[in-house]
């Protein structure tokens, strides 16, 4: 296989602004097939990709012609669409959260194990060079061990980058399940488990406080624990009215490294010796400066399935940052720390 056939499934902002351009670059792509429940809206979409317009996923399921398939849907149909498409015999790539319980995770993996097909999730957080970068410098040693960290992902709210404002799903219970925790505090989850490890525990404070008439919630803090013992805090919130805050610093035996937390650097290195690294890498993309149209998740997932390789998020992986989530929700819940991976996924509730 040369080259990637794939239909997008669903033509909201998150199809529009990142999937299709960036399959659309990609040479070794070619966008087959569209979907979208709205005539209209899925009807412009096809003309300006030059694809095929289908309002029924299962029909567009049924096209030989398509090779991977991207789930750009609301929360609550990730599992069932995703599934329908590994049994189809198409390869995935599912937007975040994977699933709205870990049953449902594990159904999704089990339709790829059984399908053979690649199945990917689309957190892009790993593929930013300044936590690749991040990575290098933590696992080498050279910040010696490490004691803490503290992680946050806020902006404004969906109302601005969704296509269809404040009526969208993201503020609707049953089709989103979780709200800032699922939207942006996944990515973090899963940012600092590709950093520092597994994490085991849990306590969390999620709550609904800037949005009206929802039950999702809109601020969440959480403190976590990894497998090393490594402490450190996750915020996630829909309420940084004057922008948006995507930064993340770790705190090392030998010295701080600040990631996305200066204007001028995507990661700064400062020692403990009093010595200070800036560099000047790929900034880290955000929704209001026209989208993250090179995210690198297309072109990744493209080359995993081309070349037979295994993404760097997997299904599993996908479903242990999950876990993290679930076990939040269930902390706050309970109101006591909760251990990663035994969380029964249920609904969030006040």
């Amino acid at each position: 296989m040369n080259t990637l056939r794939v239909g997008v499934i669903g033509c909201g902002s998150i199809a529009r602004k990142r999937h299709l351009p960036e399959y659309e670059a990609n040479e070794q792509v070619e966008i087959v097939a569209v979907c979208d429940l709205l005539p209209e809206r899925v009807q412009e979409t096809a003309s300006k990709y030059g694809a095929a317009s289908y309002t029924d996923y299962e029909e567009l399921l049924k096209n030989p012609d398509i090779d991977a398939v991207s789930v750009c849907l609301p929360n609550y149909l990730h599992a069932p669409v995703t599934i329908a498409a590994l049994n189809a015999g198409k390869h995935v790539l599912c937007e975040k959260p994977m699933a709205t319980s870990k049953e449902e995770a594990e159904e999704m993996n089990k339709a790829a194990q059984e399908s053979g097909k690649t199945l990917m999730i689309a957190h892009n957080q790993r593929f930013v060079a300044s936590h690749q970068k991040a990575k290098q410098l933590i696992d080498s040693g050279e910040l010696g061990k490490i004691y803490s960290f503290r992680t946050t992902f806020g902006h404004p709210g969906p109302e601005q980058w969704s296509i269809d404002g404040r009526n969208s799903w993201f503020f609707d219970k049953e089709k989103a399940f979780i709200g800032a925790m699922g939207d942006l505090g996944v990515h973090k989850t899963d940012l600092m488990r590709y950093l520092l490890g597994e994490i085991t525990e849990v306590g969390s404070f999620i709550d609904t406080s800037a949005k009206e008439n929802t039950e999702v919630d809109d601020n969440a803090v959480c403190i976590l624990k990894t497998e090393k013992g490594v402490i450190g805090t996750l915020a996630a919130s829909w309420s940084y009215v004057s922008g948006g805050d995507n930064s993340t610093i770790i705190y090392g035996e030998k010295g701080i490294l600040r990631l996305e937390d200066n204007p001028n650097y995507s990661l700064v290195a400062q020692y403990k010796t009093g010595e200070t690294v800036n560099y000047e890498l790929e900034r880290i993309q955000s929704n209001d400066k026209g989208g993250q149209t090179q995210s690198h998740v297309i072109d990744h997932f493209t080359d995993a399935v081309l070349n037979g390789k295994i993404p760097l998020i997997t299904g599993e992986e996908g479903m242990k940052s999950l876990d993290v989530i679930l076990a939040a929700i269930e902390s706050n819940q309970t109101k006591q720390i909760v251990k990663v991976g035994v969380s029964e996924g249920k609904a969030l509730t006040h």
